[in-house]
């Protein structure tokens, strides 16, 4: 294990580590976790033992979302500025920023196999990133990228809408009156799960257009998630999973969905939104994946 430092692209000062293996063949499996978690799981050490048993590296690291609310450090021309960040500051499409950052530093270790894994919003940060990377056309940052792994990515937008019920327009209007002067205030509390920013929860209930693709139900092509073009690997739980739907009837959904050709979407029994007592199963299957792409 060793412990990684490297910059996002805008500046911001992020750390992970790097899981290697015995030995090198320029596989590695990029890690990016989901609202208020860390590169600190249990599910991420099953994940690169498995990994690294197979001749696979595993890299994980604290993205600008990790944990509720921290300070993050920003290099702006030579000088260092510390702002808020954790998941209550957050915005999730400098994800990005993060990810990008990322690649650059495993290709600058000399990985030339890069296979994207997301739990939870970390897959909205992939599925996006992706899609920014094919708008601009960066081949060298695409061709580097072997694979994508989403595990239990959920439509956040209807999710927050179904979680406040009646009370979201209440919400989503104080949000929408404190914005221009009060962006950075927290939200009173029971606007989420957990504390967060008026800005932040904007980015999801208002200013959503980027991040509003996984429409399971809703009438939509999945467009983001079909522009993925590397071998495709989706999974989720069906037990206290933050889906709406039961787990074989979305995966069905996606299925029918999905075009991409290398597509392995599927459901772990008995697994819950974390995959708690089942990250065996699924580093197994993750793992089985990247060898056969």
């Amino acid at each position: 294990m060793k412990k990684i430092d490297f910059l996002a692209t805008d500046g911001i000062g992020l750390s992970g580590i790097l899981y290697e293996g015995k030995e090198k063949n320029g596989k590695v499996i990029l890690a990016v976790h989901g609202m208020t978690s860390d590169c600190f799981k249990k599910r991420d050490d099953i994940i690169a033992k498995i990994a690294n048993e197979s001749g696979i590296d595993y890299f994980c690291f604290n993205n600008r979302g990790s944990e509720i609310v921290k300070y993050i450090r920003k290099e702006i021309n030579g000088k260092t500025e510390k702002i808020l960040g954790g998941t209550a500051y957050e915005d999730v499409l400098e994800g990005y920023e993060d990810i990008v950052g990322a690649i650059l530093k495993l290709k600058e270790l000399g990985y030339s196999d890069i296979y994207l894994q997301g739990h939870s919003l970390g897959c909205t940060k992939i599925v996006y990133t992706y899609n920014e990377l094919l708008e601009e056309d960066e081949k060298d940052i695409l061709d580097v990228i072997k694979g994508v792994v989403l595990l239990s990515l959920i439509d956040i937008p209807m999710a927050i809408k179904v979680y406040l019920g009646n009370k979201y327009e209440d919400y989503l209007k104080l949000a929408e009156e404190r914005e221009e002067n009060n962006s950075k205030e927290l939200m009173q509390r029971g606007a989420f799960i957990h504390p967060i920013s008026v800005k932040t929860f904007l980015r999801y209930t208002k200013y959503n257009k980027d991040i509003d693709f996984a429409r399971y139900g809703r009438d939509n092509d999945l467009e983001k998630l079909n522009n993925i073009k590397v071998p495709l690997f989706m999974r989720w739980g069906n037990d206290n999973e933050m889906i709406l739907q039961k787990a074989e009837e979305l995966i069905t959904i996606v299925s029918n969905i999905v075009t991409n050709p290398n597509k392995n979407i599927d459901y772990v029994d008995g697994a819950d939104h974390g995959y708690h007592g089942k990250e065996e199963v699924v580093a197994k299957e993750i793992v089985n994946f990247v060898n056969k792409n």
